[in-house]
C-alpha cells in the first residue's frame, strides 16, 4: 500500500471517528506467523486452544487439543469432537468413551494416561454435525505436528472418517482395518470406532483381534 492510499485510509478513519465510530488498534488472530512452527507440544497445544481459523470456534466450548502421555507409544486419533466431549471437556465421555477405556486398559494393558488421544478436527462441529473440508484443512497441520512431536510407535485411527483424513485414503478402510499400514515413518492400524461396536456388538470379536495386532507392535 503506497503513501497516498495510506493518507486516504487515514482520512476516512478520522471522518468515521468524527461521526462517533470507534476503532481499536489492529490485532492478529492466531498471532503466531504461519511461518513460525511451534517448537514443542506445549506451544502447539496453546495454538490450538486459541485457534480461530474456522467457524467452529463459534460453537465450541473449547478446542480439545489432546490428552495423555506426550511420549506415548500409542497415539489414538478420533475423527471429531462430539457434543458430549465438548460439554464435559472429556476425551473419554459417554458409552463410547467408556468402551475405549476398556479397550485400552483390558486388552492393550495400558492406562489411558499412557496413550496420547486426540481428534483430527479439534472442535465440535456446527449444527450439521458434519465437519467440512475447509474445517479439516484448518486443523490438519495441528494433527500432523502432534504426530511428529509425540512420535508414537503406533498410530491408531478410530473409524473410516479418521482413517480417511489422516491418510487421504477415502475408499479402502474395510480392506485395511486391523492391518498394519505404513504411514510416513510410523505404523498405523485402523480399527472400528467404539460407536460402531456399540451398534454392532458382534464385531467386538474382530475389534479384540485388531487390538492384539496393535499390542504386537509395541
Amino acid at each position: 500500500m503506497n503513501s497516498f492510499q495510506n493518507l486516504l485510509l487515514l482520512q476516512n478513519l478520522y471522518r468515521l471517528k468524527a461521526l462517533g465510530f470507534e476503532y481499536s488498534d489492529s490485532f492478529s488472530i492466531n498471532r503466531a506467523s504461519s511461518n513460525e512452527k511451534p517448537s514443542n507440544l506445549d506451544e502447539l497445544t496453546k495454538n490450538i486452544a486459541s485457534c480461530h481459523l474456522c467457524d467452529l470456534n463459534k460453537s465450541r466450548r473449547q478446542s480439545m487439543s489432546g490428552y495423555g502421555n506426550p511420549n506415548a507409544d500409542v497415539m489414538i486419533i478420533d475423527y471429531m469432537v462430539s457434543m458430549s466431549d465438548d460439554s464435559t471437556n472429556s476425551y473419554y465421555s459417554g458409552r463410547s468413551g467408556e468402551m475405549l477405556k476398556d479397550m485400552i486398559e483390558n486388552v492393550l494393558k495400558l492406562k489411558v494416561e499412557d496413550v496420547y488421544f486426540t481428534h483430527a478436527i479439534k472442535c465440535k462441529p456446527l449444527n450439521s454435525n458434519i465437519a467440512s473440508s475447509s474445517e479439516w484443512d484448518s486443523c490438519k497441520s495441528y494433527l500432523f505436528e502432534q504426530i511428529e512431536f509425540v512420535k508414537p510407535k503406533v498410530v491408531v485411527t478410530l473409524g473410516k472418517d479418521a482413517y480417511a483424513k489422516v491418510t487421504s485414503e477415502e475408499e479402502n478402510f474395510w480392506s485395511v482395518r486391523g492391518h498394519v499400514v505404513d504411514f510416513k515413518e510410523y505404523k498405523l492400524v485402523p480399527i472400528f470406532h467404539p460407536n460402531h461396536l456399540l451398534r454392532n456388538p458382534d464385531d467386538k470379536k474382530i475389534a479384540f483381534n485388531d487390538l492384539k495386532i496393535i499390542k504386537s507392535c509395541l
